[in-house]
């Protein structure tokens, strides 16, 4: 059985090869005889004979796809050239099981195709493949081209070169220089069988039977195994997918740390889900690094305990709610505050309006009981459905659940979703005028988006601002693997917007309490050293503390072998100044492939 992942991507090769006009810019219709796989490839990404029809290609069956829409074969050339720009392999695309098998010479005729993953609208590149094809098999039994060897010494340090200005920034069009750039090393191996040797893990198994690997054991490597994203000029070239073209129950388990050893093969494809990746047709042997999930300790009876804690679209169906309470109470140690994020309504992504989240909150409250831990009470505003984007139907919001034992809330009537909160001066402190209240939820910022969640809470006789967010997320970004370098980030626009409104908000609250400690916390969606940072850090009324950890430390989630910041909890200046807080980012999601949510939890400690 292929993996889902590959049938993704196979969905999305019939429908492009089915509007190859659209993919590529074609020239008139050419017979072209004595043509190689090093030709059709060329010395760019794209080949110089798209749309065009080619004779009797030779080659040798390398491997075989026999499984959903993306059927076909590779085959490479056993006479390469010595330009080490062109590859000298390319798939076949044949729509049914082929009737070839590896180490067969064969001769292919048909139309050369520039396929763009996920479609133009991406920005990824795009994978040359020879569609309608006629296949003649001359002899069986050949060996065939010994792989070529992808590792630290092969893969340049500099991931790409910068975009074409005139072609609005895409690298299509300029030369390959695989001495010079990943991308382009890779690049120039499309198609071909490549080999890796003992690599590690650095992003775990996913659902989709897929997993990360590095090639270069020593970039920007972490004390538990991981490759760590650190800037956007730190995109970690040694990054690879692995697939396999086994069954997807042989494929292994992997968390990260662990290592792929021995020899993994297969020819080197490119998809939507990650770009380059290997299709194993021999896959190492896993190996366990032993990674163990993280607890942070107990907080002080002085020291107040904030969390945030994505927990992944938890409705009542879902099967989780014991673990997570065990991770809650286990692995934090019962937090005095947890802002949630991506708590559904109570039926779920069933869109019949419903919006109350009370049984899906009442449910975890109760297993966190059963884990041992405190009675939490909990508040939050309910939005209006299907206004706040997140799985349709699901009407996902942020919640707070509180320790009364250890911390009390200040309630204030009349937040509702469409009321915006706004801030009073008191005898000279600082209050809410709404609690808890969301803040400016008329604001196109937050179209389609959760709204910040405000609350004011009391700890040892001491205020607690607590502003919980759920960010716009990254959806429609280009991949960093995208023709365009860089990549653009579309959704940066409404991430700043929504940052200034956060920022402006807790600007209010230190303009009528200079010494207020103010909490902005949650999914942010977005890296420690973004823009989207800097703005809600504004001119030193925020910071975020998960800076206060030394730079391998701070991640939050794994996304395709990069380990990097999403969530984050940010502090106004009398919580940073006092320099009486710790911050823990806490390990217990991202690097697992049984993970009960893709985000692992983040906790500050300190005393008000």
């Amino acid at each position: 059985m292929p993996s889902r992942s590959s049938a993704r991507l196979a969905a999305l090769t019939v429908a492009a090869v089915c509007s190859a006009a659209s993919a590529v810019v074609l020239t008139s219709p050419a017979h072209a005889d004595a043509v190689r796989i090093h030709d059709i490839q060329g010395t760019t990404r794209v080949s110089p004979f798209a749309g065009q029809k080619v004779t009797d290609v030779p080659g040798i069956v390398t491997a075989t796809r026999t499984y959903g829409s993306s059927r076909g074969f590779w085959m490479q050339d056993a006479t390469p050239d010595d330009n080490s720009a062109t590859s000298e392999g390319v798939f076949v695309f044949t729509g049914t099981a082929p009737k070839v098998a590896v180490g067969d010479s064969v001769t292919v005729t048909g139309t050369v195709s520039e396929y763009v993953p996920g479609g133009t609208s991406s920005g990824n590149q795009s994978l040359t493949e020879i569609t309608k094809p006629v296949v003649a098999t001359v002899s069986s039994g050949n060996a065939v081209p010994a792989p070529a060897v992808v590792d630290e010494d092969t893969v340049p340090d500099a991931y790409s070169p910068a975009g074409d200005t005139a072609a609005n920034g895409s690298v299509n069009g300029l030369p390959l220089d695989p001495s010079a750039y990943a991308l382009d090393r890779y690049e120039s191996l499309e198609g071909m069988t490549v080999r890796i040797q003992d690599a590690r893990v650095v992003t775990a198994t996913d659902p989709y039977s897929e997993l990360w690997v590095t090639v270069k054991p020593h970039e920007h490597r972490n004390r538990r195994g991981g490759t760590v994203y650190g800037s956007y000029d730190s995109q970690n070239t040694g990054r690879l997918q692995i697939q396999s073209l086994g069954a997807t129950a042989d494929f292994p388990k992997a968390n990260v740390g662990d290592t792929l050893g021995g020899t993994t093969t297969g020819p080197l494809d490119f998809n939507q889900f990650g770009g380059y990746t290997l299709v194993a047709s021999t896959l190492g042997t896993l190996e366990s690094g032993g990674l163990q999930r993280e607890t942070t300790r107990r907080q002080s009876g002085r020291e107040l305990a904030v969390a945030t804690y994505n927990v992944e679209n938890l409705d009542p169906s879902d099967t989780t709610f014991a673990s997570h309470a065990s991770a809650i109470v286990n692995n934090l140690r019962s937090p005095d505050i947890v802002s949630l994020e991506e708590i559904q309504d109570d039926n779920g992504a069933k869109d019949d309006g419903t919006v109350g989240s009370g049984e899906t909150v009442r449910k975890l409250i109760d297993a966190i009981v059963a884990a041992g831990g405190p009675e939490y009470d909990w508040r939050t505003i309910d939005p209006v459905n299907d206004q706040d984007g997140g799985e349709p139907g699901g009407n996902i919001r942020q919640v707070f659940l509180f320790n009364p034992g250890r911390v009390s809330f200040t309630d204030r009537a009349g937040g509702d979703a469409t009321t915006a909160a706004g801030v009073t001066k008191v005898h000279g402190k600082a209050r809410l005028t709404l609690s808890p209240g969301r803040i400016d939820p008329g604001n196109a910022a937050w179209k389609n988006s959760r709204k910040p969640l405000a609350g004011e809470f009391v700890f040892r006789g001491r205020t607690v601002f607590v502003i919980a967010n759920h960010l716009n997320s990254k959806g429609g970004d280009q991949g960093l693997a995208a023709q365009y370098q860089p990549p653009v980030r579309s959704s940066e626009i409404q991430r700043h917007a929504q940052a200034t409104a956060v920022n402006a908000f807790v600007k209010d609250i230190l303009s009528a309490q200079k010494n207020a400690d103010v909490i902005a916390l949650g999914d942010m969606n977005d890296f420690e050293f973004s823009g989207t940072a800097k703005i809600l850090e504004g001119d030193g009324e925020l910071w975020s503390a998960i800076k206060s950890l030394p730079r391998s430390e701070r991640y939050t989630y794994d996304y395709q072998g990069n380990e990097q910041v999403l969530d984050q909890i940010l502090v106004s200046p009398a919580i940073r100044r006092g320099c009486d807080f710790e911050y823990d980012s806490v390990h217990i999601n991202s690097e697992f492939n049984d993970q009960i949510s893709d985000h692992d939890p983040q906790v500050l400690r300190f005393r008000p």
